[in-house]
């Protein structure tokens, strides 16, 4: 069997390894939209627990299929989650 090759400390730790602190480029985002973010992700888990308990009394609710309101839901929380990767 041969011998593998012996690497030098240096070799993968001071090179690859940079313990620099790295600078967030921009500002951090204003207070309207970390509250936008967080209404638009609540308005989606609502709309689908009222659509759960009460879909059929309601009647806007009733003119929608079900894949419609669960893409209503589903959108609006996904857009929210989305705005948490901008969220700084």
């Amino acid at each position: 069997m041969p011998k593998s090759k012996v690497r030098s400390k240096t070799e993968y730790t001071d090179a690859a390894v940079s313990r620099t602190p790295v600078k967030v480029k921009g500002t951090p985002t204003g207070r309207w939209y970390l509250i936008t973010m967080f209404a638009l992700m609540l308005l989606g888990l609502l709309w689908l627990v009222v659509y759960y308990l009460a879909g059929e009394k309601i009647p806007f609710m009733m003119d929608l299929e079900t894949w419609q309101n669960f893409a209503i839901g589903f959108g609006l929380a996904v857009v929210g989650l989305l705005m948490t990767m901008n969220w700084r």
